[in-house]
């Protein structure tokens, strides 16, 4: 059985990304595709980890925190380790996220009063000029 092979073209169809984006994660130290010429392959360690960097990103974790993250399994391949850092991490950016949510909350609801308050002197305004 053969390992899955991605090319560079492959992986940003795959992952819905662009080639700078896989350039910019290779020279941060993210992915190391082997390399033929200038020719990238992605086998299955660097599917795996742009999937956990697109997740992380999703969840809003800075690159640098994704990057620390993957390094630990690298030194814990049991991944005892990189899981405690990964609640951990959790938890804050969960914290972080509910946070957020509550302002976007709040400006929704003011928004919503200001966009009732311009809909209710429109209609005030249309009143008079019909009287």
């Amino acid at each position: 059985m053969t390992e899955e092979r991605l090319s560079l073209k492959d992986m940003c169809a795959r992952f819905d990304v662009t080639p700078r984006t896989l350039r910019h994660y290779e020279y941060i130290e993210l992915l190391s595709p082997l390399r033929a010429g200038r020719a990238r392959h992605y086998g299955p360690r660097e599917i795996a980890r742009m999937t956990l960097i697109l997740r992380g990103r999703r969840f809003g974790f800075s690159l640098e925190e994704i990057r620390q993250w993957l390094e630990l399994y690298d030194a814990d391949p049991e991944g005892r380790l990189q899981k405690q850092v990964w609640i951990d991490a959790a938890e804050r950016q969960i914290g972080e996220l509910q946070a957020r949510r509550a302002q976007l909350d709040m400006a929704i609801r003011d928004l919503e009063a200001l966009r009732d308050l311009a809909r209710r002197s429109l209609e005030e305004d249309s009143d008079s000029a019909g009287k």
